[in-house]
Order: structure tokens, then sequence, then C-alpha cells
């Protein structure tokens, strides 16, 4: 007899929740590694993967922070946590998972290959994956922090005022669209040029499209339950001013939602022009506050 089944059906990718793990990768002392598993197919685009770092050991579900990477949405790796510690040995990831962490580092679809809300839609599809596959993997999904740098701390911001979540860490991210050209320097911003990083995201020049790039805004989806928020953000940023940290900031305060805003002084953009330490000391301050939303009736800070 011939084989005969329902093409499309016979034809479409296997559903990644029910796709076999790879093994694990042993990248650092008492962690493992899930490298390049794929969490959604998108039409017309590369499978989306996220990696996944877990404690060598458990001793119940883990907290989890969902990190995604910045490169101004047109590029980044997920593979790192920010140019600024390329050479940490161990690095970022493996630090989280040292210290009880489950970490998804994650891949969203960028702007050359599909616009706002895409982005928001891969963060959100990978939390699902999570989900699905929790009890297999140990994980607490209720206990979620959402952590991205730049471009990333735009979509962790968004995901995290419109999915619960415990907690959301920012780092020198755009908050305001329709803003942000204003506060540049003279001669450093185009809100008519279709080019640019933030046109490129919304499909459009930011002063033709100024409902989308409002919708686009973390500030435009700021309300009263929004978990708690950890600001970190260079008081030297060329790419993104200090003023959109200061604008999510006052939203949130606006509302009631418990947000902690740290300017950092000198520091530019990536966290370029910071000592080592003080590096170390935002990663560290991150990790506290991602280590306090995910405790048991967790109050982390005021507003």
């Amino acid at each position: 007899m011939p084989f005969t089944p329902d093409l499309a059906a016979f034809l479409a990718p296997p559903a990644p929740e029910r796709l076999p793990l790879p093994p694990a990768a042993h990248p650092s002392p008492g962690v493992r590694l899930l490298r390049g598993v794929p969490y959604a197919y998108r039409a017309g685009v590369r499978p989306l993967e996220l990696d996944l770092w877990l404690p060598a050991e458990t001793h119940g579900p883990l907290p989890v922070v969902l990190y995604l990477h910045g490169g101004g949405w047109r590029g980044g790796t997920r593979t790192e946590m920010a140019p600024r510690f390329r050479q940490w040995s161990p690095d970022p990831f493996a630090r989280l998972a040292q210290a009880g962490f489950a970490v998804a580092s994650v891949d969203y679809r960028l702007s050359g290959e599909a616009v706002h809300p895409a982005q928001l839609d891969d963060a959100t599809a990978a939390l699902g994956w999570l989900n699905a596959r929790a009890d297999e993997l140990g994980l607490d999904m209720r206990r979620t922090v959402a952590w991205g740098e730049s471009a990333g701390a735009h979509l962790a911001a968004l995901l995290a005022l419109t999915t619960p979540l415990s907690g959301c860490v920012t780092w020198y991210g755009p908050t305001d669209l329709t803003t942000l050209p204003g506060q540049c320097p003279p001669g450093a911003y185009d809100a008519a040029d279709p080019a640019s990083r933030e046109a490129l995201l919304i499909g459009a020049a930011i002063a033709d499209a100024p409902d989308r790039a409002r919708d686009a805004s973390p500030v435009a989806h700021v309300h009263a339950d929004a978990p708690p928020f950890l600001v970190l953000h260079g008081t030297e940023d060329r790419l993104i001013p200090l003023a959109q940290g200061e604008q999510l900031t006052a939203a949130l305060r606006q509302v009631g939602a418990r947000v902690d805003f740290r300017p950092i002084p000198g520091a530019d953009h990536g966290w370029a022009g910071l000592a080592d330490d003080e590096a170390e000391r935002c990663f560290a301050a991150s990790v506290g506050f991602a280590r306090a939303c995910t405790e048991p009736a967790a109050s982390p800070v005021h507003p």
C-alpha cells in the first residue's frame, strides 16, 4: 500500500515541545548546558532556539531567568550576556546557573526577518516552551525573571509588562521610541530616517508611524500590576540616553509599581568606560535582584 498522508501535516516540522532534548555539555564546574534547543518554528525564517543553562545538581524546581540579547534588534547572539563580559570565565550564564537559576538565553526574529511585535511574540513563545517542559526540566515557572541588555532590555520590559512574571532587569534599554530622537544629541538621530534601528524594528520611520512606535514602547504598557523592575543605565550612554531609563522608572512609579532605578556613573552603552569591579557590581546587583524576586513573599524594592 502506498503511504499517502496529509501532505501538509507530513511536511510540517515537529512540535518543539515534543522534540528530544540535546545531550548536556558541562562548560563550567557545577553547570549543565543544553545548547541550541528549538523552541519555535516560523515560516520563512530559521528555527528559533534557546540555550538552557542549569545547575548540575538540583534540589527542587528552579527559578528561571529568561535572557534576551542586545544588538539593535538587527544582530547579536544568545551565546553572550553582553560584550563587556565576553572574557569572563565562568561566563555570566554559568555563574547564574551556579547560583541556582535556570537560564534560558533566547533567539528571536531580528528586524531584517520580521517587524514588531514579532520579537515579543517570540519571547512569549519561549516562555510557552519552558512552561510545557517545566516538569521535565525541573523549572518553577511561577518564579521567572526577564533580563535583557540594550534591545534585549526593551524586549524584556515588554515581556514583563504583557505577561505575568516575577521581575524584570533592564540594562540601558530603549523604553519610549517616540521620545528617543529628541533625547539624543543634535544631529545624532533623525526621526524621519527609515533606516534607523528603531524604524527597522517597527517597519517605518518613527516620525511617520507614531502609533506603531508607541505600541513598541514599554512605557505605553506600564500598569499597576507590573512586576518589580531593576533599571540600570549609564549616565554617559551615547546610544540610548539615560533619559530613557528615567522615563520607564517614572512611568512605573506613577502607577505604584515597584522599581529600583540605578544610574551608573561614568558608564557608556554596554558598560563601556566602567572599571572591571564596577561592571561586576552591575552583574551582582542584578543577580541579587533576581534572587529576591524569586524568593517566596519577595519584596525586593520600593516605589
